[in-house]
């Protein structure tokens, strides 16, 4: 018997599609489900410096919740590397104006930060609303398991 780890090429990895819909549920416990699709950790062949995710299309991101006060506290913060560019983003502002932006933060710092990140970041396809163009490749509906009663 070989006792050595068998690492797998992403050439090998056979790509799904999932539908999560974050209608209700809290943003954190979505976007580290995403992730963890995303990167492939739900796989017996995951091999972590290779891009062995799934796709995932998430629809309903505007109606995504936050627990406590954190809708009117978290903030966004972007400098632009010029004098006095710094620039703060308040969550409902950003949740209103674009909610994607919203979802793919919480994800890319749940990624890895590097090449393969931002690669994996681009197999996810965010929508505000329901619709979403991706019928034809018949993506699953995941179903998230949390113990909270409350998203139920």
């Amino acid at each position: 018997m070989d006792k050595t780890t068998r690492f797998f090429k992403t050439s090998e990895n056979e790509a799904k599609w999932h539908l999560l819909d974050a209608d209700g549920k809290t943003l954190g416990r979505i976007a580290s489900e995403a992730a963890r699709l995303l990167r492939g950790k739900h796989k017996p062949v995951f091999t972590p410096n290779a891009d062995m995710g799934d796709f995932v299309v998430v629809v309903n991101a505007s109606k995504v919740k936050v627990t406590g006060k954190r809708a009117e506290l978290k903030e966004y913060f972007h400098y632009t590397g010029y004098p006095g560019g710094a620039t703060f983003e308040r969550f409902q502002d950003v949740l209103r104006k674009n909610p994607q932006r919203v979802f793919e933060h919480a994800v890319k710092g749940m990624l890895p930060h590097n090449k393969l990140g931002r690669q994996i970041l681009k197999k996810m396809k965010v929508y505000a609303g329901a619709e979403h163009p991706h019928a034809a490749q018949q993506p699953a509906p995941h179903v998230l398991n949390h113990s909270r009663s409350k998203e139920s």
